[in-house]
C-alpha cells in the first residue's frame, strides 16, 4: 500500500510540475508579487498531496519566532519536503541559494527561474560566494527572506553534517536576524527515496539570533548549537549521544 501511494504521489507531483512549469513561461508578463502567489500554489499543492496521498502530516513549532520583516533562515536539511514547504510558512516572499543547473531542468527549473532565486555556479567556489553576497544583498533589500541550508546537502536522519559559514557570512554582511530551523522531514520523505512513509513532520522555528557584533564563525556556532539541540528534542530516539 505504501508503494502504491508513493507511486500515485509521484504521478501527481509530475503532472503538477508540468502544469506549473508550462505556466511559468507566461508569468514573466506579471509583476513579481503575482508570480510568487501563482508559483507557490505548486508548493501548497505538493504539500497537500503528500498529506492526502501519502499520509505525511506536519506541525509547526515556534511560529511566534517567524518575523514579519526579512530575515535569513538557516535550516536543517534532510529531505526535498522542506525545500518545497518552507516558503509557504513564512510571512514574506523567499529566495533559495541553489546551483544554476537547476534552472535548466524542464518545467521545474522554469518555475524556479520565474521567482528569481539565487542561482550560483558552485564549481567556482570564490565566485559563488561573491554571487551569494551580491544577489543575496539585492534580494534582501527587496524585502525577501533568504533560506539556506548550512550543511549544504541533505543529511540522513540522526546524523549531523558540517555546518558551513556561507549563510552566516551573508547574515553578518547584511546585519540580518537569523532564524534557525530544526525539522525531521527525513523520517517520512528520506533523501532520494521513492517511498514516502506516513507520519508527522515537525518544523521548529528558533528565536531570532541578532547577527550584529558577531563574526560569521560565532553566528554559525550559535545556529548549529540551537538546531542540533532541538533535533534531539524532536527525535531523541535516533541520536546515540547528546554531544553536539
Amino acid at each position: 500500500m505504501i508503494f502504491l501511494r508513493s507511486l500515485v504521489f509521484s504521478i501527481y507531483l509530475t503532472i503538477l510540475t508540468i502544469i506549473f512549469g508550462t505556466l511559468s513561461g507566461l508569468l514573466f508578463l506579471f509583476p513579481f508579487h503575482w508570480r510568487w502567489k501563482i508559483i507557490t500554489l505548486w508548493n501548497k499543492s505538493i504539500i497537500w498531496g503528500a498529506k492526502v496521498i501519502c499520509g505525511i502530516r506536519y506541525q509547526l513549532k515556534g511560529t511566534e519566532n517567524i518575523p514579519d520583516y526579512p530575515a535569513v533562515y538557516l535550516a536543517k536539511h534532510q529531505s526535498a519536503w522542506e525545500t518545497i514547504a518552507l516558503p509557504i510558512f513564512l510571512k514574506r516572499t523567499s529566495t533559495y541559494v541553489h546551483k544554476k543547473e537547476l534552472n535548466y531542468i524542464p518545467f521545474f527549473g522554469w518555475g524556479l527561474a520565474s521567482v528569481q532565486q539565487i542561482a550560483i555556479d558552485r564549481s567556482a567556489r570564490r565566485d559563488a560566494m561573491q554571487q551569494v553576497m551580491s544577489i543575496g544583498s539585492q534580494r534582501f533589500k527587496e524585502g525577501r527572506n533568504i533560506i539556506m541550508f548550512p550543511e549544504g546537502t541533505r543529511i540522513p536522519v540522526g546524523q549531523q553534517g558540517r555546518y558551513k559559514t556561507g549563510g552566516s557570512r551573508l547574515a553578518t554582511h547584511l546585519s540580518a536576524d537569523v532564524i534557525p530551523i530544526a525539522l525531521n522531514a527525513g523520517m517520512c520523505w528520506p533523501r532520494n527515496a521513492f517511498i514516502k512513509r506516513p507520519g508527522l513532520i515537525t518544523i521548529s522555528f528558533g528565536p531570532a539570533i541578532n547577527s550584529k557584533g558577531l563574526t560569521a564563525d560565532q553566528l554559525n556556532k550559535q545556529v548549529e548549537q540551537w538546531i542540533e539541540t532541538e533535533m534531539r528534542v524532536l527525535n531523541p530516539e535516533v541520536y546515540t549521544s547528546s554531544t553536539i
